[in-house]
């Protein structure tokens, strides 16, 4: 019967993927590799599986060659490790070709890496996804013993948005008028985000927030048996609330408490674990701090920002913030710091000797003075090949004690530095 199911699921998405439209986005998949695709639920992991077939039909394969199967589908959401062969039975009673093989959302299934070595043992050709930072750990990783390349998929990028709404970048495009039309398309992408879904949506925050509750009790309440699905939902929004600011875990332990909910300092890391590898939220550290601060005291964001913007009330200084910090974080993972020592600078990235502030804009003398004090002070203590304030619509080069510190407006940033060279 199970068998039966799976050559149904087979030939389904054999007719399906073949007419689904898509905007292309930039991937390298070398053509003799396995993947493991990893990344935010809705990111576009099975569309980045169904550019490829694509892109395989182009290049002269046959799709009766595929083997696709979505493992979130409900006719199959009891199957079992063991039963995993059942895939493969249920094609080669279809066909005769040596498949390529595409598993979808597999995370939830235990064991489903040996299942996955053993293919790559016979040689077959395989893509996993999964929404599942728990799918990079040591234990997968070793278990699946190098056989094959890790991929994390985030939502899109704003130079993506733009290609989604066949908007092509003219030269010189920030000093003519088009400059007026991106300014324009970027508000909606910074207060709803890069969920390809979502575009077509007027009312994006519906899908966001449906997006989220899927995620937080789907992906992580019932996936990791948590019993206080308020302390979780709590410890989401205080994220929200201090974002920006370094917090201590006893700190946000102490904030919920104070809600009424009682939850251990151990709890709040633990939740903190499940949000990372939910890849809902995550964290940076103090440079500056001992190896121990490093992970205690932290500051905390969201992989997108429709997701933020979901729980805020005057968003923008908290969103620039975040879309920077997201940006950043994509490219440099733990690579990516702030500084808080005697003074606070958002970012700082030592492989690049490259500190970054955040402001919505400096007209203010006072921030202005803050912001490139900070700057100017971090210099004196690492010496800096860039210095950079990113604003959201203010643009200039300030010199001061001999550094030369660049005011970007984000969306310029975003398409013609998107991280740091």
């Amino acid at each position: 019967m199970l068998k039966n199911t799976l050559k149904e699921i087979i030939l389904h998405w054999q007719e399906f993927i073949p007419q689904v439209r898509l905007t292309t986005r930039k991937s390298i998949i070398d053509k003799t590799g396995n993947y493991v695709f990893v990344g935010l639920r809705r990111a576009g992991k099975s569309y980045m599986l169904y550019q490829y077939i694509q892109q395989l039909l182009r290049e002269g394969h046959d799709i009766t060659e595929v083997l696709f199967v979505n493992f979130e589908d409900e006719r199959i959401s009891d199957i079992t490790k063991e039963q995993l062969h059942l895939c493969i039975d249920a094609y080669r009673e279809l066909f005769s070709h040596q498949p390529i093989i595409f598993l979808d959302e597999i995370q939830n299934i235990e064991g489903w890496e040996h299942f996955a070595r053993r293919l790559a043992d016979e040689k077959y050709r395989v893509f996993v996804t999964g929404s599942n930072a728990h799918m990079l750990s040591r234990e997968i990783a070793s278990t699946l013993g190098g056989r094959y390349l890790m991929q994390e998929i985030w939502p899109f990028t704003f130079a993506e948005y733009l290609d989604y709404h066949a908007i092509t970048l003219r030269p010189h495009w920030n000093l003519s008028p088009q400059k007026a039309d991106i300014v324009r398309i970027f508000t909606d992408y910074f207060y709803n985000g890069g969920f390809a879904e979502s575009f077509p949506f007027a009312d994006k925050r519906q899908w966001l927030s449906s997006l989220y509750q899927k995620i937080l009790f789907s992906d992580i309440i019932v996936r990791k048996n948590i019993r206080s699905e308020r302390g979780i939902s709590l410890l989401v929004r205080k994220i929200a609330d201090t974002l920006m600011h370094p917090i201590a875990v006893n700190r946000l332990q102490n904030i919920i408490k104070n809600d009424g909910t009682r939850i251990t300092r151990e709890t709040i890391s633990t939740y903190l674990d499940y949000l990372h590898e939910s890849y809902l939220c995550f964290s940076i550290s103090n440079f500056s701090a001992t190896i121990s601060e490093r992970e205690s005291v932290q500051k905390h964001y969201f992989c997108d920002n429709g997701l933020l913007n979901l729980f805020l009330l005057q968003p923008e200084t908290k969103l620039l913030e975040n879309m920077v910090a997201q940006t950043l974080h994509r490219h440099y993972g733990d690579r990516l710091f702030y500084y808080n020592h005697n003074i606070e600078v958002d970012f700082y990235l030592p492989s690049e000797n490259c500190a970054i502030q955040v402001s919505y804009n400096v007209d203010n003398t006072d921030t202005r003075n803050r912001e490139l004090s900070a700057l100017v002070t971090l210099h004196s203590y690492k010496p800096l090949k860039r210095a950079i304030i990113i604003t959201y619509n203010q643009q200039s080069v300030i010199t001061q004690s001999g550094l030369s510190i660049e005011l970007i407006p984000i969306w310029q940033w975003l398409l013609t530095t998107p991280f740091v060279p």
